[in-house]
């Protein structure tokens, strides 16, 4: 597999729930109440429970090792959040190849809401095997 300038990687469409997050945060050992408490959420200015920063980001993490198969090796991983993400609803998961360089190429990964906004956004690093 030789990835191509521009290419886009297959989206992975994610649908989390809040039995997923109440899991996740056992997982993660991360209780904080935004994650699980509807009126806690709410108290606080949400509007209503959110995802897990660090879910997303595993979200994505998915998304370029899915891609890669056992066809290459995932280098640097790095992600910012850039909006709020609630369950129930759909999270889409989508790259491109921003750079190829012999058997390494760059990678450009976001996550959007059911909106199409981008909430996180990322850069992956991946070595390809011939």
């Amino acid at each position: 597999m030789t990835p191509k300038l521009g290419e886009e990687i297959p989206e992975l469409v994610k649908h989390p729930t809040t039995r997923q997050l109440v899991q996740y945060a056992g997982a993660q050992g991360d209780f904080y109440e935004i994650h699980y408490d509807q009126d806690f959420a709410r108290s606080v200015g949400l509007p209503g429970v959110i995802l897990h920063g660090l879910l997303k980001a595993a979200f994505l993490g998915q998304l370029v090792t899915d891609w890669l198969g056992d066809k290459g090796t995932l280098k640097t991983f790095e992600v910012s959040y850039r909006g709020i993400d609630q369950p129930g609803r759909p999270y889409r998961c989508r790259g491109r190849v921003t750079k190829v360089d012999g058997d390494q190429a760059e990678l450009e990964i976001w996550g959007e809401d059911s909106d199409g906004n981008k909430t996180t956004v990322g850069s992956a690093t991946v070595s390809m095997k011939e």
